[in-house]
This record gives structure tokens, C-alpha cells and sequence, in this order.
């Protein structure tokens, strides 16, 4: 299966994607129908659907035929919805635009009726449905093409309950195709469901970089276990430290390795070979959405990255679209620039000038500011005020042009690599062990083309700050703050922190996101978070 190159067209799964929904379905103008009038299913037409609805928002690119009604078609993506939830209520990233939901991220001030709160819900949701719906109408089948794509969509499945078990905490699951609401399950046990359906599927995926590049492998699978281990405490109450290092370590130890090049990562060409490119990215990225320009036309995937993060001024990011929304906070500037950036700096060098390649930002020297320092943001309205990110662009490595000069072929490194590092490095200084949490952040920060000098010393804090460095604006900051204690109820503070340009404390119930209030109204089995 090519899912990149094949876009995929249905009739009747714009259908049933209602089915396995909870109530919410009803709040989005979705209607359930009956399993029973289901005449046909094309088994690899759904299998291709439940990697492309990562990518894609409906079955007419990169706009109409939504996968979800009632929601803006253009901000209803996998992608976008946990970027902005996981990166705008954080210390990493704040938003000028003034759209209908923004202001409450940017400022952690949201409700149970957030547009883009429902709007994650249901996403996770479509893709639950769509993997039960796959699931069930091949339960019969044995042949090893059908095991293998059983297993992989188990993992997909999975990895949309375990986002929504990270955002939400207590949710409604469901197994199967029904028409019954859904029971709400707790966390805990959502977690325990999680580590158990993980595992079981490990014999059945392939090897490491054995299989296609855009199938889920066995080090995806390894790497989203060490991932909820690393949270198990808050997932949980029990710390799962060890457990952590242990599938961190097989995913290190796998045939997957660091790219040498950071900024590759992130690039147009970042399939490799695939797109004939001399890009080594793929040799670090597990689990990419695939992107293409031509086949996957969306306003939510890479495009909205690249686009959201430049606009005229900056240098070329391979796209005519620019729409200048999102940057820096202050708060993430200093943890490359923890010195300031003094006057008369380079604002169009700052990689070099912080001395780590991954410093992949632009600045503005703009006379109105009336601030000294490039980092500060004095209005979050206006664009230039604060550094852009240039981390994402629609430009290849190999100088090579790009299949369209609008839509994006970037593909997004959702699992990669590097998160195994981080992990064994945390785990184990967690545990204990200072020397290998140094050691293992110094193999990191070496790979980055040695452009970030080792660290001398390490603490969890350095750790914390590392997890910044290392993934700014790759949709997970909100994860790590929670993990540390340094997000809702925490005296650890940022820059328009709850609305106020010093930053301001706000409450431990935004640790999680409230269930949707129409899903609370049309599900009689569920029970709101504390706090909404």
C-alpha cells in the first residue's frame, strides 16, 4: 500500500465513520445508521483510510467532503488539533490571530464547549470508528496480509486512545460498532487496556525498517509503550521509570538511528529515498504522516506548519502560502538564548549565534516593537513581535523543486528517534543513574552535526529544558510540562502564561481538557472532569 501516492476516494465510509462515535456524533450533524446496511467493504480502501485520516480531513482534498460535520474542514486535522492544544497552551508557543478558540489556548482559559476542543474529540473519535469498523468486518480473516494490516490498525486505534487518554483522562471507549453510547472508562484503566492491546500485537508488525516506510513498525509500538510509561505516574499514580528505559532502549538499539542532520528532519524531501532524495531523515523518523503536495492536499497537516510558522521577510519555505500565526514565546527563546540576544545581533543567524543547529529561528527588527530584546512579546497580536520558527519548510535538501508551489510534501515526523534518547535519559536519572542521563543527552546533542556543545552537568530541569530544545513545536510540550509539574497549579511560569504578559498561575484542572458539553448532555454514562 502506498498510502503517499494513492489518494484514497469512498462513498460509503463517509458514512460509516458515524458509527462507533460516542453521542458526540449528534453535536457534529453526523447521522448513525444501522451496521445492518452495510453491503459492501473494501478492505484496503478502509486499511489505506485509517493511515490517510491522519493527513487528511475529508475525501476531497484539501477541502469539502469533511470527515466531520460541523467543524471547520481546515482545522478538524489529527495533525493541527494536537499541535495546537499540546504547543499553544504552553511555554513554547502563542498564536496572533484572534479565530474563535485561539485567545483560550494561548491564554489556558478554555471550556467544555471550545470549538477546538470538540473539535480533537471527535478526530480521535473518527479515527476509533474507523479502525473498529476495520477491525470487525475482518475478525474472520487469517491470511497474513489481513494480520499484519489487523496489527497496525490495532496500533493506530490505540494511538487514538492513548491521545485521548493523555488530553481528556476518563473517556467514553468502545471496541466495537454499536449504536449504543459508549461507557466511560477510567484512565487508569484505559492505560492498562493500552500497554496490554501494545503488546499483543508485537509478533504480528514488522521488524524495524523492514517494512513500507509509512506502516507501522514494531519501534513505533516499542516507542508509544516507553512514552506512556514515562507518564504511567500520571496516567496512573505508579511510576513506571524502569519500564520506560527498557522499550526506550529497544528502540535505540533498533535499526532506526539519529540523523546527523537535525534540520533534515523537517524538510520537504524528509521521505529519502522515497522521493529519490538523498535525505537520511527516514533513517530516524518512525512513524511519518505522509504529506504530499499533489495527493494529500489539506489546510491542516505540514501545511499548516509551515504556513502558520513563516510570511514575507523570512527566508523561501517552498509554500505561496504564508499566514504568519504562530512563534516563539520568550520562554522558549531563552532556553537557546539563556543570555538574551544582544543588540546589534544577526536576527538571520541566530542558529549560529546560539551555537545548536537546532535553533532553527528568524528574527525581526522592527522599530515599533518597543522592546529591545527579539524575544519579547509585548502585543501576542502582532506577528513580529517574538521569533519566528523556521524549524518546518517546504524546501528540499536536495535543492530539488517540490511537486506543487502551494500544498506541502513535508511529511510529519510523529514518532521519531530521538524521543527514545530523551526517554532513557529521563528514566534513568529518574532512577537514579546521573551519569547514563548525561551520557545519552550528549549522544543528542552531538548527532545535531556537532552543533550543540555537550552539557557538563545534568539535572531534571536540564532534562526538562532538553525535551525543548529537542522537540519545540512537534506537538508535546503540554505532555512534559504535566509530567514535571510545571503546567496547571505550578508556580513555573512563561510569558502570557493565563493572560498576562509576565505570566500568571492557573488552575491544576486544565491538567486535562473537559469532556465536550454536548457529548455530557447526549451520554447519560459519562462524567464531566473536575473543575468544568
Amino acid at each position: 500500500m502506498n498510502v503517499k501516492h494513492n489518494k484514497i476516494k469512498f462513498t460509503i465510509l463517509s458514512i460509516l465513520i458515524s458509527l462507533g462515535l460516542s453521542s458526540c456524533v449528534n453535536d457534529l450533524n453526523v447521522t448513525p445508521i444501522d451496521p445492518s446496511t452495510i453491503q459492501t467493504f473494501d478492505q484496503d480502501a478502509v486499511f489505506a483510510k485509517t493511515y490517510s485520516s491522519l493527513a487528511l480531513t475529508g475525501q476531497q482534498g484539501p477541502a469539502g467532503k469533511g470527515d466531520l460535520a460541523g467543524v471547520d474542514e481546515g482545522t478538524s486535522s489529527f495533525i493541527r488539533l494536537i499541535w495546537n492544544l499540546n504547543e499553544m497552551s504552553t511555554d513554547e508557543a502563542i498564536c496572533s490571530w484572534g479565530d474563535p478558540g485561539i485567545p483560550e489556548l494561548n491564554f489556558n482559559k478554555w471550556t467544555s464547549s471550545h470549538d477546538q476542543v470538540n473539535g480533537i474529540y471527535a478526530r480521535f473519535y473518527f479515527g476509533v470508528s474507523l479502525c473498529n469498523l476495520f477491525l470487525e468486518q475482518t475478525a474472520s480473516l487469517t491470511d497474513a496480509k489481513t494480520i499484519k494490516q489487523r496489527a497496525e490498525v490495532r496500533f493506530l486505534r490505540a494511538l487514538n486512545y492513548y491521545y485521548l487518554m493523555d488530553l481528556f483522562g476518563n473517556v467514553p471507549f468502545t471496541e466495537v460498532v454499536s449504536l449504543d453510547p459508549p461507557k466511560q472508562i477510567k484512565r487508569a484503566d484505559l492505560f492498562a487496556w493500552l500497554e496490554a492491546e501494545l503488546k499483543a500485537i508485537d509478533a504480528d508488525l514488522s521488524t524495524p525498517r523492514s517494512g513500507s516506510y509509512y506502516r507501522v513498525d514494531q519501534a513505533a509500538e516499542w516507542l508509544l509503550l516507553a512514552r506512556m510509561y514515562l507518564n504511567a505516574q500520571v496516567y496512573t499514580g505508579t511510576a513506571r521509570w524502569a519500564d520506560a528505559k527498557t522499550y526506550a532502549k529497544k528502540v535505540m538499539d533498533s535499526s532506526y538511528k539519529l540523523n546527523p542532520s537535525y534540520a533534515q528532519l523537517f524538510m520537504a524531501d524528509n521521505a529519502g529515498t522515497f522521493d529519490g532524495s538523498t535525505n537520511t531523515a527516514p533513517q530516524e523518523i518512525i512513524l511519518p504522516v505522509a504529506c504530499d503536495g499533489v495527493n494529500t492536499k489539506s489546510w491542516g497537516n505540514s501545511l499548516f506548519l509551515i504556513a502558520s510558522t513563516h510570511t514575507s521577510g523570512m527566508p523561501a519555505w517552498g509554500s505561496t502560502e504564508g499566514w504568519g500565526g504562530n512563534r516563539a514565546r520568550a520562554a522558549l527563546g531563552k532556553k537557546f538564548f539563556p543570555n538574551g540576544i544582544p543588540a546589534g545581533t544577526d536576527l538571520t543567524k541566530l542558529t549560529a549565534f546560539a551555537g545548536d543547529k537546532r535553533a532553527m529561528f528568524f528574527g525581526w527588527d522592527i522599530a515599533d516593537s518597543k522592546s529591545t530584546d527579539p524575544m519579547t512579546i509585548l502585543n501576542p497580536g502582532i506577528f513580529k513581535q517574538g521569533l519566528s520558527v523556521a524549524k518546518y519548510s517546504n524546501v528540499r535538501a536536495d535543492g530539488k523543486a517540490t511537486s506543487d508551489k502551494q500544498y506541502t510534501d513535508t511529511d510529519v515526523p510523529l514518532l521519531r528517534v530521538a524521543e527514545a534518547y530523551l526517554t532513557y535519559a529521563e528514566a534513568s536519572i529518574r532512577l537514579g543513574d546521573a551519569t547514563t542521563a548525561l551520557t545519552t543527552i550528549n549522544l543528542l546533542r552531538d548527532r545535531t552535526s556537532t552543533s550543540a556543545p555537550a552539557l557538563t552537568s545534568i539535572t531534571l530541569e536540564k532534562v526538562l529544558d532538553e525535551w525543548s530544545r529537542e522537540f519545540y513545536f512537534e506537538g508535546r510540550r503540554r505532555i512534559d510540562l504535566i509530567r514535571f509539574g510545571c503546567f496547571g497549579g505550578s508556580d513555573y511560569t512563561w510569558d502570557w502564561k493565563g493572560g498576562s504578559a509576565a505570566g500568571t498561575k492557573f488552575g491544576a484542572i486544565y491538567n486535562l481538557y473537559p469532556i465536550p458539553a454536548n457529548d455530557m448532555n447526549l451520554n447519560p454514562n459519562l462524567e464531566q472532569n473536575p473543575g468544568f
